[in-house]
């Protein structure tokens, strides 16, 4: 693999794994790397994920991919509840579930629906891990969007 450029398979299987084992499996916990920040890795040799994000029910946050000290992928998101209907805490079981069965499929981005509880999580992406655009939602039962995240990303090249 070089330094430089990495095969677009690979950065997805990559992140796929780093995303399976941090967040949606509850690991990789590491000391916050700024103020209040909530912090997240992921390592396998010299390829590393990072994940850091800000709040709880409202929250903003960054994934990245380093090879050593370059980075080649990065993701923005912003996450927010929209109704009564559910709270940050049936949300987060909703959406670590859902994403854990999106990974278990070895991806992360591309249309996606899982039920958890009578709510519906459903992912939209446009793109591929070199460019995408997407957002993820949860519906209740009876058709009220009560959480929403939206996302940004691709590679990064010097």
């Amino acid at each position: 693999m070089s330094t430089t450029v990495m095969d677009s398979g690979a950065l997805e299987a990559f992140v796929v794994r780093a995303k399976a084992a941090t967040y949606a499996g509850g690991g990789g916990k590491i000391p916050a790397v700024r103020v209040s920040s909530h912090d997240l890795e992921y390592r396998e040799g010299d390829l590393i994920y990072r994940d850091s994000y800000f709040g709880g029910t409202d929250f903003l946050g960054q994934e990245t991919v380093h090879l050593g000290d370059r980075p080649l992928w990065g993701m923005n998101y912003y996450g927010y509840i929209l109704s009564d209907d559910i709270d940050a805490g049936v949300a987060g079981r909703v959406v670590t579930a859902s994403l854990s069965a999106l990974y278990r499929e070895g991806r992360f981005l591309g249309g996606f629906r899982h039920t958890v509880d009578g709510l519906t999580y459903t992912d939209e992406t446009t793109g591929d891990v070199t460019r995408f655009l997407g957002v993820e939602h949860i519906t209740t039962a009876s058709g009220i969007r009560a959480y929403e995240l939206r996302y940004h990303g691709g590679r990064v090249l010097d």
